[in-house]
């Protein structure tokens, strides 16, 4: 039977409660910001006003850096509504950089990457440490990509492992569906872009690490992205995790990372830890 790609990717008709959820996104994230000690708010990575790095750190200077990219399909949302997503790993003594990207259809799901592959660099320069990167959907796609990158194509002074790790929540890791969809208006792929830009079919180093979470009442469609992702890379000689959460949709599977005991945030540190360790 043929899948209906317009239900299945339309998290918010399957969420009614979303606007619901997005207010109290916005609500605390500006508490998590103003209540933050030696928070760095709006730092540049690139010349556009969305190219921008709210930096969150914990107390020890020697802290593991861990970077967040937010969802929206890469056509909406920012960096204000997520800054709470650092609170469970700050609390485990993990400095966290919640970065913003420009949108399509200004610009493509290309370019985006790029300027998430500038984000890190900067990350680099600034701190010299390693990154474990976590995303949530059109976030858990570039968390992957970034995954995925030799570094050292891009920069002679970074590491080639400058992102050994990646938590990728809710992500979509095979585009073609996406050729489909009604807001692909937006994304502007054709069947060859999606190709390229669908980061299960890279190349992925050996030894980089990614886990893929996904909701457990989420559509098929999440759940096989998730689960295929961590299968294919995993047979070809990444570390990957297929993480369901029981009883979350595709909204609330982000409320882990607020807790500071919850199985998400203790694993988003081990990565973060482990991504320091090997400076």
């Amino acid at each position: 039977m043929a899948v209906d790609y317009e239900k299945e990717y339309d998290n918010r008709a399957r969420v009614p409660e979303h606007p619901q959820i997005f207010a109290q996104w916005e609500r605390d994230a500006k508490a998590y910001r103003e209540a933050a000690t030696g928070a760095e708010l709006g730092a540049k990575y690139g010349p556009s006003p969305r190219q921008t790095i709210d930096y969150f750190p914990a107390k020890a200077a020697d802290a593991p850096l861990a970077m967040f990219i937010h969802g929206g399909w890469w056509r909406s949302l920012s960096p204000a509504s997520f800054s709470q997503m650092a609170k469970g790993a700050n609390a485990n003594g993990v400095s966290v950089a919640v970065v913003g990207y420009d949108l399509c259809p200004t610009v493509s799901i290309s370019t985006i990457a790029e300027e998430m592959r500038a984000a890190c660099l900067t990350l680099w320069r600034q701190h010299k440490k390693r990154i474990v990167v976590f995303g949530h959907s059109a976030g858990g796609h570039l968390t992957a990509c970034m995954v995925a990158q030799r570094w050292k194509e891009l920069a002679a002074d970074a590491p080639d492992d400058l992102v050994p790790a990646g938590y990728a929540i809710s992500g979509v890791f095979d585009l073609a569906p996406l050729t489909q969809v009604s807001f692909n208006k937006d994304l502007q792929l054709d069947d060859a872009e999606a190709k390229r830009m669908s980061p299960l079919l890279w190349n992925v180093p050996t030894g980089r690490t990614l886990d893929a979470a996904v909701g457990g009442i989420e559509s098929n469609e999440f759940l096989r992205q998730s689960k295929v992702i961590a299968d294919d890379w995993g047979q070809r000689g990444a570390q990957t995790r297929y993480v369901p959460i029981d009883g979350a949709n595709h909204f609330t599977v982000l409320d882990p990372l607020t807790d500071v005991n919850s199985a998400m945030t203790k694993r988003v540190v081990e990565l973060a830890r482990m991504a320091a360790a090997r400076a």
